[in-house]
């Protein structure tokens, strides 16, 4: 199979993929005891107010022409209407999947760099005081429940010490002073920094143990191999040996990242609910505890979304970043 054919296959199932992602949520949230509109009524609805909400929802029709009509609304961007908010789901939670990814996306990718390096590190230092004790530390943070750690770093640097805000991402007076502004204005502030600072570093320091020991083991297997006994002995500097030996250590550590970071999106729910902050997985927790079920709905496609392309990702950069992995024709 050449490379392009490769690639139009790994489309087409990705694509594929999605559709069954969306046509799964949608028959499980209507297929579940009790009937959609007394899941997501209070309880205590009369009679008119179910009718109301029948037809309003279009739950008379059959259940394959509610399905083609919610597939060619999303296809529309239209994922309906939240019933906590009364507003567009897909309006409702725009911001709130950039405030989660400007959080989860640089702390992860930071702390699969430190990870990394400090992996190839340990690596490189094998049978040394450095590489038996040097991972006691990642290991016991990564040992700690995420939300726990975001607790304990609350109380010692917000509580304690008073260094950081102990919740939200913008303090309300700053978030008003630009409320008439451009809506990226607020991000650049002070108080946004103030306010990342405490749970960027909590996830850098919760996740930076995966890739270290991931990298650690590659980076032994790969100085096993022949091709670094001929560059040592060819003269190779060490610094250029190191770059070699990290560029084919690394597949195992890219492969992991996209896990890691759908891992975290779900993970980090209670991160967000800990610190306040405004993001999918805060909104998740609100939209379950308002029964708001067509938000709920549309998260977890989001989610679900993320990992299938994320993985469809990783397969197209496989032979980009590893010269070893090539397409058989």
């Amino acid at each position: 199979m050449s490379k392009k054919r490769y690639y139009a296959f790994r489309t087409v199932q990705t694509v594929f993929m999605l559709v069954l992602v969306v046509t799964f949520l949608f028959y499980f949230f209507r297929l579940m005891p009790g009937g959609f509109e007394n899941i997501m009524l209070q309880q205590g609805a009369s009679e008119a107010q179910v009718e109301a909400f029948r037809q309003r929802w279009g739950l008379d029709d059959p259940l394959y022409v509610q399905y083609l009509r919610y597939m060619g609304n999303l296809l529309q961007l239209n994922a309906g209407r939240s019933i906590q908010y009364g507003v567009p789901v897909v309006e409702y939670v725009r911001m709130r999947i950039f405030n989660t990814f400007i959080l989860i996306g640089p702390a992860i990718t930071a702390a699969y760099i430190v990870g990394t390096l400090y992996g190839t590190l340990l690596g490189t230092k094998r049978g040394s005081k450095l590489e038996k004790h040097g991972m006691i530390p990642l290991i016991l943070f990564s040992s700690v429940p995420s939300f726990f750690l975001a607790i304990l770093a609350i109380i010692l640097f917000a509580g304690v010490l008073g260094w950081f805000p102990t919740f939200g991402m913008i303090d309300p007076q700053v978030y008003t002073q630009y409320q008439n502004e451009a809506w990226w204005r607020p991000y650049l502030t002070s108080s946004f920094f103030n306010h990342y600072i405490l749970p960027f570093s909590v996830i850098v320091i919760r996740y930076a143990n995966t890739p270290m020991l991931i990298m650690r083991t590659s980076v032994v297997e790969t100085m096993g191999q022949e091709f670094t006994f001929y560059h040592r002995m060819s003269g190779l500097p060490k610094w250029n040996r190191l770059r070699h030996i990290g560029k084919h250590s690394i597949l195992p550590v890219v492969t992991l990242y996209p896990v890691t970071m759908t891992r975290a999106i779900g993970g980090l729910v209670l991160v967000e609910t800990v610190f306040n902050w405004p993001g999918i997985g805060y909104a998740l927790v609100n939209a379950v505890l308002a029964r708001d079920f067509p938000v709920v709905q549309f998260v977890f496609f989001l989610v679900a979304a993320f990992i299938i392309i994320a993985n469809f990702g990783v397969d197209i950069l496989y032979g980009v970043v590893d010269p070893r992995v090539t397409v058989e024709d």
